[in-house]
């Protein structure tokens, strides 16, 4: 049985967009879409549900539609979902109701717990409807990234469009280039590449990052960005021109769930397009 596509709505516009959204991912992979409202009244629940399916069914009728009124709190009801989900998608506002709370605290929540990957459905209808041609996936020194790079070749391939890489790296601090035994220098373009003794290339990690993937989905266009810098602020700066920003959380230690980190609370919060966070496996 093909496991499903989750989205939780609440009734509200941005929620309806994320359904949106749902659906056309559910079409593009061929997998089922299951729509999830959690902890309100009877009457209104069903008057959400009834109306998000409605929708559903006319953008896409060829997709197989299931609904679920689940009587918990939205963040635990959309992390049980996700333990047999192929994502969650969820609208960067919040689900359920839960007005007290921040905005899109529930949706942080789910991001920081869920097993699976969490779509937060954010940015203009243009970012949404993917009129950019472009996946962005932030690509980390080491194995912290591998499935969300996995996932983004997957996810440009299914969309027919271009992927970019982009890793962002730090010269040690206080170190000036060519003048440390622990550092390798490489010249590049007027810059250069001071990196510790330990670490790879930037062209190496981001090379080795993809070997895997590309082999499975060959024939998808690739370009690759390295920045000096913080992670965060290159990842939002190649987001204006996405129609999904992929970024990989690690395992917590001791804990279910995923660690979204200073990067993955940047993008969550402040990226112009929809944001993928896909935990480690």
């Amino acid at each position: 049985m093909t496991i499903p596509l989750v989205v939780g709505v609440d009734g509200a516009e941005a929620g309806l967009e994320a359904v949106d959204w749902a659906v056309a991912e559910a079409a593009r992979h061929t997998v089922p879409l299951h729509l999830v409202h959690a902890a309100a009244p009877e009457q209104e629940a069903s008057d959400v549900i009834n109306a998000a399916s409605e929708r559903a069914g006319k953008d896409a009728p060829a997709v197989r539609l299931s609904s679920e009124v689940l009587h918990e709190d939205a963040a635990s009801a959309l992390v049980g979902e996700g333990h047999n989900a192929f994502a969650l998608v969820l609208d960067s506002r919040g689900l359920g109701d839960l007005a007290e709370l921040l905005l899109g605290a529930v949706s942080l929540a789910v991001a920081a717990r869920a097993g699976c990957p969490v779509v937060v459905v954010r940015g203009s209808a243009e970012h949404r409807e993917g009129r950019f041609g472009s996946v962005v996936v932030g690509v980390e020194d080491g194995e912290g990234s591998d499935t969300a790079v996995g996932f983004a070749v997957r996810e440009a391939h299914a969309q027919r469009c271009g992927l970019v890489e982009v890793h962002a790296w730090s010269a040690p601090i206080g170190t000036p280039p060519g003048t440390s035994a622990r550092c390798v220098v490489r010249p590049r373009a007027g810059a250069w590449y001071a990196l510790e003794a330990h670490r790879r290339p930037p062209a190496q990690v981001l090379g080795d990052a993809l070997r895997g993937p590309a082999e499975q989905y060959r024939g998808t266009s690739v370009s690759r960005r390295v920045v000096e810098g913080p992670a965060r602020h290159a990842l939002l700066a190649a987001a204006p021109g996405a129609d999904l920003l992929v970024v990989g959380a690690g395992k917590r230690h001791g804990h279910s769930g995923l660690q979204p980190g200073l990067i993955n609370h940047a993008v969550l919060h402040h990226a112009p397009c929809p944001v993928v966070v896909v935990p480690q496996i």
